[in-house]
Protein backbone atom coordinates (compact mmCIF):
# COMPACT_ATOMS: atom_id res chain seq x y z
CA UNK A 1 0.00 0.00 0.00
CA UNK A 2 2.64 2.35 0.89
CA UNK A 3 4.45 2.06 -2.38
CA UNK A 4 1.19 2.65 -4.41
CA UNK A 5 1.09 5.63 -2.04
CA UNK A 6 4.46 6.41 -3.59
CA UNK A 7 3.46 6.58 -7.43
CA UNK A 8 0.27 8.28 -6.59
CA UNK A 9 2.33 10.92 -4.89
CA UNK A 10 4.94 11.23 -7.79
CA UNK A 11 2.44 11.31 -10.51
CA UNK A 12 0.38 14.15 -8.00
CA UNK A 13 3.09 15.94 -8.57
CA UNK A 14 4.10 15.38 -11.72
CA UNK A 15 1.05 16.02 -12.97
CA UNK A 16 0.66 19.45 -10.85
CA UNK A 17 4.04 20.42 -12.48
CA UNK A 18 2.58 20.04 -15.89
CA UNK A 19 0.07 22.01 -15.63
CA UNK A 20 1.58 25.17 -14.49
CA UNK A 21 2.74 25.26 -17.97
CA UNK A 22 -0.23 24.36 -19.86
CA UNK A 23 -2.37 26.30 -17.33
CA UNK A 24 -0.33 28.89 -16.03
CA UNK A 25 -3.10 31.57 -15.77
CA UNK A 26 -4.41 29.45 -13.19
CA UNK A 27 -1.48 29.61 -10.94
CA UNK A 28 -0.49 33.77 -12.12
CA UNK A 29 -4.16 34.18 -10.65
CA UNK A 30 -3.37 33.30 -7.43
CA UNK A 31 -0.10 34.69 -6.54
CA UNK A 32 0.10 37.19 -3.81
CA UNK A 33 1.11 40.81 -4.99
CA UNK A 34 4.07 41.02 -2.58
CA UNK A 35 5.71 37.95 -4.70
CA UNK A 36 7.88 39.44 -7.55
CA UNK A 37 8.14 37.83 -11.46
CA UNK A 38 4.85 36.26 -10.88
CA UNK A 39 5.32 34.00 -14.67
CA UNK A 40 8.75 33.00 -13.74
CA UNK A 41 7.76 31.69 -10.30
CA UNK A 42 4.60 29.82 -11.54
CA UNK A 43 7.29 28.17 -13.99
CA UNK A 44 10.12 27.40 -11.61
CA UNK A 45 7.79 25.96 -9.25
CA UNK A 46 6.23 23.92 -11.79
CA UNK A 47 10.01 22.34 -12.83
CA UNK A 48 10.45 21.67 -8.97
CA UNK A 49 7.05 19.77 -8.49
CA UNK A 50 8.41 17.80 -11.63
CA UNK A 51 11.91 17.59 -10.03
CA UNK A 52 10.40 16.66 -7.40
CA UNK A 53 7.50 13.80 -8.03
CA UNK A 54 10.19 11.64 -10.41
CA UNK A 55 12.78 12.24 -7.20
CA UNK A 56 10.05 10.20 -5.39
CA UNK A 57 10.65 7.20 -7.61
CA UNK A 58 14.21 6.26 -6.71
CA UNK A 59 15.27 5.42 -3.80
CA UNK A 60 18.83 7.36 -3.64
CA UNK A 61 16.55 11.09 -4.03
CA UNK A 62 13.15 10.01 -2.48
CA UNK A 63 14.56 11.25 0.82
CA UNK A 64 15.20 14.54 -0.73
CA UNK A 65 11.88 14.79 -2.99
CA UNK A 66 9.64 14.13 0.37
CA UNK A 67 11.98 16.80 2.02
CA UNK A 68 11.73 18.96 -0.33
CA UNK A 69 7.72 18.57 -1.18
CA UNK A 70 6.90 19.54 2.52
CA UNK A 71 9.04 22.87 1.96
CA UNK A 72 7.60 23.17 -1.29
CA UNK A 73 3.93 23.12 0.25
CA UNK A 74 5.66 25.42 2.85
CA UNK A 75 6.55 27.71 0.23
CA UNK A 76 3.29 27.91 -1.54
CA UNK A 77 1.12 28.15 1.61
CA UNK A 78 1.10 31.46 1.19
CA UNK A 79 -0.33 31.87 -2.51
CA UNK A 80 -3.29 29.52 -1.44
CA UNK A 81 -4.46 31.63 1.93
CA UNK A 82 -4.18 34.89 -0.23
CA UNK A 83 -6.48 32.89 -2.85
CA UNK A 84 -8.73 31.52 -0.25
CA UNK A 85 -9.01 35.88 0.87
CA UNK A 86 -9.38 36.97 -2.55
CA UNK A 87 -12.35 34.45 -3.58
CA UNK A 88 -14.14 35.02 -0.30
CA UNK A 89 -13.72 39.04 -1.16
CA UNK A 90 -15.13 38.38 -4.39
CA UNK A 91 -18.18 35.97 -3.04
CA UNK A 92 -17.00 32.91 -5.67
CA UNK A 93 -19.46 30.27 -5.38
CA UNK A 94 -16.29 27.66 -5.15
CA UNK A 95 -14.34 29.35 -2.52
CA UNK A 96 -15.13 26.29 -0.43
CA UNK A 97 -12.32 25.01 -2.63
CA UNK A 98 -9.94 27.39 -1.26
CA UNK A 99 -10.72 26.56 2.67
CA UNK A 100 -10.63 22.91 1.53
CA UNK A 101 -6.73 23.57 0.04
CA UNK A 102 -5.46 24.89 3.06
CA UNK A 103 -6.06 21.75 5.57
CA UNK A 104 -5.17 19.76 2.79
CA UNK A 105 -1.42 21.21 2.76
CA UNK A 106 -0.84 19.54 5.82
CA UNK A 107 -2.18 15.77 4.64
CA UNK A 108 -0.07 16.78 1.60
CA UNK A 109 2.77 17.20 4.08
CA UNK A 110 2.57 14.84 6.35
CA UNK A 111 1.92 12.08 3.20
CA UNK A 112 5.07 13.31 2.16
CA UNK A 113 6.69 12.84 5.81
CA UNK A 114 6.19 9.46 5.87
CA UNK A 115 8.83 9.45 2.89
CA UNK A 116 11.67 11.50 4.59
Amino acid sequence: MQETGLYIMSAIYILAGIMHFVTPKTYLKIMPPYIPAHKTMVLLSGIIEIILGVGLLFDQSRFYAAFGIILLLIFVFPANIYMAKRMKEKQSKNRWIAYLRLPLQFVLMYWAYLYV
